[in-house]
């Protein structure tokens, strides 16, 4: 049984880091992202690690979120620095081994249960 379990969220001060950890178990897979949604919103990207090739990231995120895996612990992470408001949303890991850019919530098939980031300004 696969099951995808994210930790590390919280509450920080605008300007703080965090860090989201998300381990897969059941199997491995080529492809991790990490999603956010607000409510009423949609689940929007936040960035993509690949077995092979560089990792992508939302525009609003460049510069300041670091996607990292460490495929011994079958564990992506997701380093978020100098966090605004902007950034408080519920964060989603997200894991596929078919999806093609990895860059929308359609192309993953596994899910973790979400963590929740605010940032107080």
């Amino acid at each position: 049984q696969v099951q995808l379990v994210e930790s590390g969220g919280g509450l920080v001060q605008a300007g703080g880091s965090l860090r989201l950890s998300c381990a897969a178990s059941g199997r491995t897979f080529s492809i991790m992202g990490w999603f956010r949604q607000t409510p009423g919103k949609e689940r929007d990207f936040v960035a993509v690690i690949r077995t092979f090739g560089r990792p992508d990231y939302a525009d609003s995120v460049k510069g300041r979120f670091t996607i990292s895996r460490d495929d011994a612990k079958n564990t992506v992470y997701l380093q978020m620095n100098t966090l605004k408001p902007e950034d408080t949303a519920i964060y989603y890991c997200a894991a596929s081994n078919t999806a093609l850019r990895g860059t929308e919530a359609r192309e993953y098939g596994y899910w973790g249960q979400g963590t929740q980031v605010t940032v107080a300004s």
